[in-house]
């Protein structure tokens, strides 16, 4: 099974919306600039240098900017692929659209989206091996 490995949630305000995850939830935000599209990462749960989490089963996040161009943006979960091409040609054969081509993010991996069946977007990632 590919196991699920991230979430992602839109933020109109990135600020804000880090500020509510560590009041309510102690959650840590690490936040990047303009080269990194202004995303979030957060974590829910301890890591280690590497940014990798130590507790079993839990998983870390990200926020991603709003954009009033793009379609409605919802909450989602990014799923570990050990093969990026050959998950993207399962989707489709079950009947998903991949939204774009995979694109590479630095020290990463290769990520794209894509929408299921029911209309629900999430993405999938084939991650750099450390």
């Amino acid at each position: 099974m590919d196991p699920v490995v991230h979430f992602e949630m839109p933020a109109k305000d990135r600020d804000r919306m880090s500020d509510f995850y560590a009041k309510a939830f102690g959650w840590v935000a690490h936040k990047y600039g303009e080269e990194m599209g202004n995303y979030v990462v957060v974590h829910t749960a301890d890591t280690d240098e590497n940014g990798m989490i130590q507790q079993k089963g839990a998983i870390n996040g990200g926020l991603f900017p709003v954009k009033e161009s793009d379609p409605p943006q919802y909450p989602s979960v990014v799923i570990s692929v050990d093969d990026i091409h050959a998950s993207v040609k399962k989707i489709q054969e079950a009947g998903g659209k991949v939204n774009g081509e995979p694109m590479k993010i630095p020290g990463i991996g290769l990520y794209v989206q894509f929408t299921d069946t029911e209309g629900n977007v999430s993405s999938i990632l084939q991650p750099v091996m450390r």
